[in-house]
This record gives structure tokens, C-alpha cells and sequence, in this order.
């Protein structure tokens, strides 16, 4: 790809956003209007980002690995098979 293509590239881009960025906001933006569509009379309305997925990147020991591990295990119903010490 040629310079002068990347640059018209980008320009699009800020014309016409794409991506998985994107694709996440307009899912939101339908998930909203059906979500205020439908709500009770006493339900506040949404918003677009109530519905944006929201990704951490949280730091986990080696306990709390485990510990999910388990509750998977448990919710397919598997058995532990670690030999106890």
C-alpha cells in the first residue's frame, strides 16, 4: 500500500468510521431503542453506552485463576480429579 493510499484511507475513516469499534456501537444504538421501546412506565430510558461492551484488563493471581476454573467446572459439571494433599 502506497503512502498517498494509506492517507486516503485514513481520510475515509474519519468520514466513515469502521471497525469493531463501530460494529459495537451500532449494535448498542439497536439494543438501546429496543431496550426504550419496551421499558415500563417507572424505567429510565437507556443509553447507547449501557449496552457497549466494556473490556478490563485486570491482573489475576494464581488463586483467583483457579477459583474461576473451579466455578467452571462445577457449572459443566465436572469432577475434580486433583489428588488431595
Amino acid at each position: 500500500m502506497s503512502t498517498v493510499e494509506f492517507e486516503r484511507w485514513q481520510a475515509y475513516y474519519e468520514l466513515e468510521p469502521f471497525g469493531a469499534w463501530r460494529e459495537d456501537w451500532r449494535a448498542a444504538l439497536i439494543a438501546s431503542t429496543m431496550f426504550n421501546m419496551w421499558r415500563g412506565k417507572n424505567t429510565a430510558a437507556a443509553k447507547i453506552g449501557d449496552f457497549m461492551p466494556k473490556f478490563t484488563h485486570e491482573q489475576q493471581d494464581v488463586n483467583q485463576q483457579l477459583q474461576i476454573v473451579e466455578m467452571l467446572n462445577a457449572a459443566f459439571g465436572g469432577k475434580d480429579e486433583r489428588v488431595p494433599k
